[in-house]
């Protein structure tokens, strides 16, 4: 069989490394991970004390460092960064590289090159930019049970109200949901960790019977979409304005929902418009979004800064709107 040309496209969580690396296994291709090119280029910008919005100083780097990436080991320069390019730090790092064009142009054509005796590469735009004649394109885009089956919870703005169906028998569906085929759920243990976690988030325990969202106050829903995140115990949780339509004290008693689950196994991702909220949810991380691309990044000083300036002074010098 001739060496094939593999562009596995998709968004995160949708098992693109997984796939990619099953596959060039299985044909004896190089498997290659886009993403750790771009981490590799802001991990050096950095380590050199290179701005990252210098583009010409990045794109050096990014047309001229030695890059290898594999699907054990990511390095530059020779020097093995395979570890320290999955940090935080180095997200923030990739993704501004990632927004200058000759940064992109340089690591394209490097990406290309590859292709020839056989790829498998993983990203963003593989089968449309990088290889838009790929021998085999494949898209992968996971549904959202699955994405919550891997660890992804999303809290509404405004949750839905769904009658006839108990918190109880809600939340006890979707804990089964998670477990592998074939395990079934102990009522005892289930009521058990449910009345531990409505306790920490101060829930009378009548609160159970109740139809999910039915009549509820705004501060109840927010609440049982916190009571919900710490049932299912995602790796990943992305809360959609939970602040919205709540009062100061509903407002702390999710905050300290919130701030009760935090801890290394669980990425947060807060989505708000107000300064409010930041108030009792301390984050790590602020980033500013204008038309679909992050615009400024800094720490929690960076939103008492737009509480005060609006956000208008970021619109101004927003770069072109993120392709849908």
């Amino acid at each position: 069989m001739k060496p094939l040309i593999i562009a596995i496209d998709g968004p995160s969580g949708a098992g693109k490394g997984t796939v990619a690396r099953t596959i060039a296994s299985r044909l004896g291709h190089q498997h290659v991970d886009s993403g750790a090119m771009y981490r590799a280029v802001g991990w050096k910008a950095l380590r050199d004390c290179v701005r990252l919005d210098d583009e010409e100083a990045v794109t050096r780097i990014a047309a001229h460092s030695r890059i290898e990436v594999t699907s054990g080991q990511v390095t530059i320069d020779d020097i093995d960064v395979t570890h320290s390019i999955r940090t935080p730090e180095i997200d923030r790092a990739a993704a501004a590289v990632a927004r200058l064009p000759q940064v992109r142009a340089a690591l394209v054509d490097r990406q290309r090159r590859m292709g020839f005796g056989g790829i498998v590469m993983e990203g963003r735009d593989i089968g449309t930019v990088v290889f838009p004649r790929a021998d085999v394109k494949i898209y992968l885009d996971a549904s959202p049970d699955e994405r919550a089956r891997r660890g992804l919870f999303m809290a509404f703005q405004y949750p839905s109200e769904i009658p006839g169906v108990t918190i109880a028998n809600f939340l006890r569906a979707a804990v089964q949901a998670r477990l592998p085929e074939g395990e079934e759920l102990e009522a005892t243990d289930y009521y058990a960790q449910l009345y531990k976690k409505m306790d920490l988030l101060g829930m009378d325990r009548s609160f159970t019977s109740r139809s999910v969202n039915e009549g509820f106050s705004g501060g109840e829903k927010k609440r049982n979409e916190i009571l919900q995140m710490a049932m299912l115990n995602p790796k990943y949780a992305v809360l959609d304005e939970t602040d919205s339509g709540l009062d100061i004290d509903a407002l702390r008693v999710v905050a300290h929902g919130v701030n009760s689950l935090r801890g290394p196994n669980l990425g947060v991702l807060l989505i708000t418009h107000y300064q409010r909220l930041l108030n009792y949810i301390v984050p790590d991380q602020v980033h500013v979004m204008v038309r679909g691309r992050i615009e400024l990044s800094g720490g929690k000083d960076l939103a008492l800064q737009l509480e005060e300036k609006g956000y208008d002074w970021v619109k101004e010098d927003a770069t072109e709107p993120a392709l849908a």
